[in-house]
């Protein structure tokens, strides 16, 4: 019966795009949950009303590729629910119901142009000829007995395909991305016509499941969180206070000297003024400048960051704990986005870079919350604007947990701090002014390893260059370059080159993610 079965499992084969599956379902308004494709079980059917097969970086043809209990997924097929394969899925469904796969002649990546070469309830509300975002290179030769051919491209002769008589559907296309022109009425029409779900969830929801969560958890003792005042942290310290109280929790605010400017100090306030009792701002600058001194590989500068922040997290807790008795648990704001590009989302992903919220030591002796660990930043913020968060923390642009670090390109110095904490300021104020500043993810510059040729006066200078970069997403797991007015850019460039010393250029990011990362480390 329609409506009566609520919860989507998206099986994940390591893909940077199997999450965002996720994301596009609860934001079509299902509730989605994503498990490991080897730990794919039974139970995992109960309650279900649809199954969706993730993409992946893998072929289905190597050595250890990813392969789930195929029992499960032909349970779910002979049981009448509805299963859906994007892209490595598509291929694996296709084996699985005896269809081929081959690696193809060359690969199909990027944007391509899907034709709809027979009517079904899932391309209901789509033109024949649309723009789909493709990311392989096997292709799927011949579809499965008893199937009907939906799609192709000029790469792939089959690019959809329907098990006739079941609702089984295959896409070797991404509809979870918004490259894909109509991805979003496809798992619509996925999710409503075919799997017979109705849109009931919202993240704001979950709150008070969150919350007794932590509460049936508690067991006593101090609650640590390493806080910085963004939405991330600060949603997450409280959905503890909400659970168990202010008293035993105590908020550590490092300065870390790659903050912006007096941010520790407005962290600290703005913590304070939410409630919470105790929140401790540690000075520990020197530490991690001398930590980052002659270090200028990317993945270096993280470790050191994190080994420092750590370190002196660990000694807070030390003293804490002498004047406040012992603690038991730290809080962290991690989210999903970070789990995904450190590669703990799932065995197979393909880490990115390491993430400052997900690599906790051992030695801290702490049982972690993360409360926000399946949440994307979006869904955070509409968390947070259920639980009466100030605007100025919700709105605030995600910042990274290295800092100006990975916004120095090469080896961070004081001098080349200063330049940025200068130059970030400004390109916040004219945004402000412009009334930009909320329609971007982010906006930040970023100083680059070269010195260029210019002038000053009359006289030749010598000085670095600053790239401005500015993103629209909403997910940070893709995301494009904005398209900024010209005048606004103008008078960034002008105010950073008169008014920062160190800098004679300034440059404009215009590359989207993929390929590039949003940060430039």
């Amino acid at each position: 019966m329609r409506g009566t079965r609520r919860e989507v499992v998206v099986v994940d084969f390591g893909g940077q795009y199997a999450h965002l599956i996720a994301r596009r379902v609860r934001e079509l308004g299902f509730y989605a949950r994503v498990v490991g494709y080897d730990s794919l079980s039974l139970r995992d059917l109960e309650g279900a009303g649809a199954l969706i097969l993730s993409g992946g970086p893998h072929s289905v043809y190597e050595e250890g590729a990813p392969m789930p209990d195929t029992r499960v997924i032909r349970r779910a097929i002979d049981s009448g629910l509805a299963v859906l394969g994007i892209c490595y899925g598509h291929q694996l469904l296709s084996l699985m119901l005896g269809g081929e796969v081959r690696r193809g002649e060359k690969g199909e990546y990027g944007s391509s142009t899907l034709e709809v070469v027979a009517d079904d309830v899932i391309f209901r509300g789509t033109p024949r000829l649309q723009r789909v975002w493709m990311s392989h290179r096997d292709v799927v030769e011949r579809a499965p007995p008893g199937s009907r051919v939906l799609a192709r491209t000029s790469v792939s002769r089959i690019a959809a395909f329907r098990l006739v008589g079941a609702r089984v559907y295959g896409l070797q296309f991404h509809p979870e991305v918004r490259h894909t022109e109509y991805g979003s009425t496809i798992l619509r029409n996925f999710l409503v016509e075919v799997a017979e779900l109705e849109p009931s969830w919202r993240p704001e929801e979950l709150v008070g499941e969150i919350v007794k969560q932590i509460r049936d958890r508690y067991r006593g003792g101090n609650v640590l969180v390493a806080a910085s005042g963004g939405v991330d942290s600060t949603t997450a310290a409280y959905l503890v206070k909400m659970a168990i109280g202010a008293e035993p929790i105590h908020l550590v605010v490092i300065d870390t000297g790659l903050l912006r400017r007096g941010e520790a100090g407005w962290a600290q306030r703005t913590l304070k003024s939410l409630g919470f009792k105790h929140v401790h701002l540690v000075d520990a600058a020197e530490e991690f400048l001398d930590a980052l001194r002659g270090v200028d590989d990317p993945e270096e500068k993280r470790r050191a960051i994190a080994e420092v922040y750590f370190r002196v997290l660990e000694r807070e807790a030390e003293r804490l704990e002498r004047e406040y008795g012992e603690f038991r648990y730290l809080v962290q704001g991690t989210i999903y986005p970070d789990r995904i590009e450190s590669g703990r989302a799932g065995r197979s992903s393909d880490r990115i870079k390491s993430h400052h919220n997900v690599t906790l030591p051992e030695r801290l002796r702490l049982e972690v919350i993360e409360p926000l660990a399946d949440f994307y930043k979006d869904e955070v913020r509409r968390i947070a604007r259920a639980l009466g968060l100030p605007g100025e923390v919700v709105e605030r642009h995600p910042f990274p947990g290295p800092g100006l670090a990975v916004r120095v390109v090469g080896e961070v110095t004081r001098e080349k701090l200063e330049i940025v904490r200068r130059a970030t300021e400004i390109v916040e104020e004219e945004l402000r002014r412009a009334g930009l500043y909320g329609q971007l993810w982010q906006a930040f510059p970023v100083l680059l390893p070269v010195k260029t040729t210019g002038v000053k006066g009359d006289a030749r200078s010598y000085e670095y260059a600053i790239a401005i970069r500015a993103v629209v997403s909403e997910d940070a797991m893709t995301a494009e370059f904005a398209k900024l007015p010209w005048e606004v850019l103008e008078r960034i460039a002008s105010r950073i080159v008169n008014e920062v010393e160190g800098v004679n250029r300034v440059l404009y990011d215009v590359t989207n993610k993929p390929p590039a990362t949003i940060e430039f480390e």
